[in-house]
């Protein structure tokens, strides 16, 4: 993906900018840490964390955000688990990180400024979530000023220690904890880690940025940032269970071909619909979608929109199950009824079963399909439709 050159070069030591939160940004991750207070068998950058390696978390976040390029500096030797993490995201590049995070992310600038975007976000890896209104926030920051940082405010009283007693106090009302992505103009945060004399290492790049003179915009931050450092971290509390349903209906018409279940199933009539029409799909993926309080297929793949004319479900089941472990569940069961005369479901059931345990990436035990009958009442019982109803478990 190409961040081309848009935007405008920054004014000299924080004067007004001119760039929009529209301009292209690019994303650093710093993941090149060891990790070793989380208690983890191997770097926690690449420790399980709700279905998923923490890396890729932040990391689809940001491409869901919009940035152009995401430079992730990884430790040495560590392309397989990073490869792995970062699977399919587009734009994701890793490059080898330096002994300090401020080297990585000096590595990592070095590196985009062949082809930098106007903005860039710099962002540890250790903080999986990141609300999308603070991105905005920060980018919105970007137009006054060459930086910006997400802040909170500090709640508990401060003491200030001395070989284990209290020496005083600081004042809460002016100390604000900070928390990543932070985000500046390339050029000048590009120019403040050349500048930057080499020790002592900076604590993160706003304390860069100001040691060059730029001013640092705060803005709010938010809890979900939190910074993931302990074994406990790490542990999920109570495993809590939720449960998804869905149903669909489409028209059986001549000269349509018949999929259900990702299958194309022989018979003299398909299923009509914006999509490939599989009835069976669409109701799994609302049951997925509705697990996790995500709305409905409508809402992710609108019928209005071309591009999903003739799609395939898969696609859509495919999305679904993304979004199930980017909330921290895994797919506990999956339950599908087929509601239908014709054809006659029972020898494609095995089958069924296996596409769509394939589809979920879930063991096929966990995929029960049935079919069954109206005794030809209603509108399934004279062939002009085939229904489906699922219902799905999620659990941490």
């Amino acid at each position: 993906m190409d961040c081309g050159r848009g935007g405008k070069r920054l004014p000299a030591r924080g004067m007004s900018v001119t760039v929009s939160a529209s301009s292209p940004f690019a994303a650093i991750i710093v993941a090149a840490g060891k990790g070793l207070r989380a208690g983890q068998p191997l770097p926690k950058q690449f420790a399980p964390w709700r279905g998923m390696p923490l890396l890729r978390h932040s990391a689809l976040a940001l491409a869901d955000a919009g940035a152009c390029t995401i430079l992730v500096a990884i430790p040495d030797g560590a392309d397989e688990l990073a490869g792995a993490a970062l699977e399919g995201i587009d734009g994701a590049i890793c490059i080898t990180g330096g002994e300090t995070r401020q080297e990585s992310v000096r590595n990592a600038l070095e590196r985009l400024s062949a082809n930098p975007a106007p903005l860039v976000l710099i962002h540890d890896a250790a903080r999986p979530r990141i609300p999308p209104q603070v991105i905005t926030r920060l980018l919105d920051a970007l137009e006054r000023h060459p930086a910006a940082i997400p802040v909170l405010p500090v709640v508990d009283s401060l003491a200030l220690d001395e070989a284990g007693l209290m020496a005083g106090s600081a004042r809460r009302e002016e100390l604000r904890r900070v928390q990543t992505p932070q985000a500046f103009h390339f050029d000048a945060i590009l120019a403040a880690h050349r500048a930057w004399p080499g020790a002592p290492d900076a604590g993160d790049d706003a304390q860069v940025a100001r040691a060059a003179g730029f001013a640092v915009a705060l803005v709010e931050g938010a809890d979900a940032l939190r910074k993931l450092t302990y074994a406990e971290d790490f542990m999920n509390p109570a495993s809590p269970v939720r449960i998804g349903t869905g149903f669909d209906v489409h028209r059986l018409v001549a000269g349509e071909e018949l999929w259900l279940c990702g299958l194309k199933i022989p018979h003299d009539k398909g299923l009509a619909g914006h999509s490939d029409a599989d009835v069976a799909l669409h109701a799994l993926v609302d049951a997925l979608l509705g697990a996790i309080g995500a709305g409905d297929i409508g809402i992710h793949f609108p019928p209005s929109d071309p591009q999903w004319r003739g799609a395939a479900s898969s696609r859509f089941v495919a999305h679904a199950v993304e979004l199930v472990g980017a909330a921290g569940y895994r797919i506990g069961n999956i339950d599908l009824t087929l509601i239908c005369e014709a054809p006659r479901l029972g020898p494609h059931r095995d089958a069924m079963c296996e596409n769509v345990a394939r589809l979920c990436a879930v063991d096929i035990a966990a995929v029960n399909v049935k079919a069954t009958t109206t005794e030809r009442l209603g509108f399934t019982g004279r062939g002009e439709g085939i229904a489906a109803q699922a219902a799905v478990t999620v659990c941490c």
